[in-house]
């Protein structure tokens, strides 16, 4: 009688209390990510909505289909979130304070342009309009209306701003060891398109401009971003606000460079 076992339900209920606490934990997460991700999209929600209806005057087509649509965006959205926050840019800044505790440049500055260059690569904003632009081109005439060379052309393409992205992060990267302003970076950088948009051909100035849009997108900026802020934590004498951040916008440059170059060449 001293050791008599305790009741089943009481050892049932003691078993399920820490199993519901910890089940209830991600599940308040993952609404409060799809809340704010609805908040998110609700403005543009509310202006395609307004002018369908008011403005428009006509009824959604495929309502139902557009309505999953949205569901299927909120809930990439919130776990495309979740992944920069918890792979992405943590990955981003371990690598930029792993290489930098090497005091290697050479591999510092290799690895920069490989980030670069191989986020590029992937961007799917950039093969979109690598893609159209080659469809354009051929249509223009400005190169012959085959499958072939409409794949070339936008592999082309592709490979052009991915190179010009690596070298943008590269010279991010050098900026931060140096501890140059970029404002002049920039300033000379949009000189220059200017300059080359009087010379570049017509039909790839758009191009070249849009170029450097795209690539600043899903995969490139949080990567980009990660390695410029974690490095100017690890250095020395860098403020990561002042000196991690400024790498995106010189990957918006370069393309614009790289591509109306590589039209007046071509």
């Amino acid at each position: 009688m001293f050791f008599e076992s305790p009741p089943t339900y009481s050892l049932a209920r003691q078993v399920r209390r820490p199993l519901v606490k910890r089940l209830a934990k991600p599940l308040v997460w993952s609404l409060q990510r799809l809340l704010v991700s609805l908040r998110d999209l609700a403005p543009i929600i509310l202006v395609i909505g307004f002018f369908q209806i008011a403005v428009l005057q006509q009824p959604f087509p495929n309502l139902l289909g557009v309505t999953v649509g949205l569901l299927c965006v909120v809930g990439g959205l919130s776990l495309f979130m979740q992944g920069l926050e918890y792979g992405l840019f943590p990955l981003g800044e371990t690598l930029a304070q792993s290489f930098a505790s090497k005091r290697s440049l050479v591999a510092l500055l290799s690895f920069a342009f490989c980030l670069g260059f191989g986020a590029t690569v992937a961007e799917p904003a950039l093969i979109a309009i690598a893609e159209e632009a080659s469809k354009v081109a051929s249509e223009g005439g400005a190169i012959p209306d085959e499958i072939e060379a409409r794949s070339s052309y936008a592999f082309n393409l592709r490979m052009v701003v991915a190179f010009s992205v690596g070298i943008a992060v590269l010279i991010g990267v050098l900026r931060i060891l140096m501890g140059w302003p970029i404002h002049w970076l920039i300033i000379g950088g949009y000189l220059l398109v200017t300059l080359m948009t009087v010379f570049a051909p017509a039909e790839i100035v758009g191009v070249a401009y849009d170029s450097g849009g795209v690539t600043t997108s899903t995969i490139t900026v949080p990567l980009v971003t990660a390695l410029g802020v974690g490095l100017a934590t690890t250095i020395r004498g860098r403020n990561p606000l002042v000196d991690g951040f400024g790498i995106i916008a010189l990957a918006s440059l370069t393309p614009m460079i790289c591509v109306m170059a590589y039209g007046i060449v071509i």
